[in-house]
């Protein structure tokens, strides 16, 4: 893959993006209390981020992924993953708190299905449909038998990378971080086109992100971490992508015992990275501009 067909995915994925957001912000479908949240702060955010990341990040895919298959692949994957979560982000009953990967599948298990549930197995059936999609990567088993346990391999690495950059998202600007960090290195691969991508979607999302008027939601997450794992099937031989399936697992199964925001907090590294471009924990929101740009009048004016 050329370095320009790099840079076209990326600067598509961005464009789509920050056209999308500006879409939605502009006519929100179901008004704009629908896509309203309330922060780590008690602050309202918009969910109207999450959409529109997971369009750019699909423009992005589909301009700098080679082959109809690995297009394909990278299609199921982000659009699954960003739909059964933005079910997620609308529907959810706050009512019953069931949280985390083990509560929605012991709820799946006791018959109750929760929006959570439904997530857990449509993301899971995409990542499915995605990996059978996806050409051979470098080391794929060529007997029925060996591919299909590769398959699934892939399926699983896509769907819980999906999980993860959710289980990541508690704070303004970490999961975009994290995302791009992992990106940045797979992009001289074969999955290099939705790599791009996802940086260049996750640099147009990353202003409002910190600034806390944006969130990700399970919409942005989801779509986010799916396009990560599959960019990690398209290019990476299977011992790499056997190691990171173990990384994803070890991390989803210790996110059910430990905090992320504790560790990181107690861990200098982890916490200057987290904290970049974020505003302090003690400095309010500032105050919107006025209509016309120009400085507030009345007895508070200075």
């Amino acid at each position: 893959m050329s370095v320009v067909r790099r840079l076209v995915a990326a600067s598509a994925a961005a464009g789509a993006t920050s056209l999308v957001r500006g879409a939605l912000d502009w006519q929100p479908p179901g008004g704009a209390a629908t896509w309203t949240r309330t922060n780590h702060r008690g602050e309202p955010v918009s969910l109207l981020e999450g959409p529109s990341l997971a369009a750019g990040v699909l423009a992005g895919a589909l301009v700098g992924t080679g082959g109809a298959r690995a297009t394909a692949a990278a299609t199921v994957a982000v659009v699954g993953s960003g739909a059964f979560g933005l079910v997620d982000d609308l529907r959810e009953d706050t009512s019953t708190r069931t949280k985390g990967l083990r509560g929605h599948l012991g709820a799946l298990a006791h018959g109750r299905l929760t929006t959570g549930g439904l997530k857990v197995l449509g993301i899971g059936a995409s990542a499915l449909a995605a990996a059978a999609l996806a050409p051979p990567a470098g080391g794929a088993a060529s007997r029925p038998v060996a591919r299909a346990v590769d398959t699934l391999a892939s399926a699983a690495l896509v769907a819980g990378t999906a999980n993860l950059v959710n289980l990541l998202d508690l704070r303004p600007g970490r999961a975009l971080k994290a995302s791009a960090l992992v990106a940045a290195p797979l992009v001289t691969g074969p999955g290099g086109g939705v790599a791009s991508a996802v940086l260049g979607a996750a640099s147009t999302a990353i202003e409002a992100d910190l600034a806390e008027t944006d969130m990700l939601g399970d919409s942005g997450a989801n779509a986010l971490g799916a396009a990560l794992g599959t960019a990690l099937v398209l290019g990476a031989p299977r011992r790499v992508r056997l190691g990171a399936l173990a990384v994803v697992v070890g991390l989803t199964l210790a996110s059910e015992r430990v905090s992320f925001t504790r560790v990181i907090e107690r861990t200098p590294v982890l916490r200057e990275l987290d904290a970049w471009g974020r505003r302090p924990a003690h400095v309010p929101r500032p105050a919107p501009v006025p209509a016309g740009g120009g400085r507030a009048t009345g007895p508070d004016a200075a």
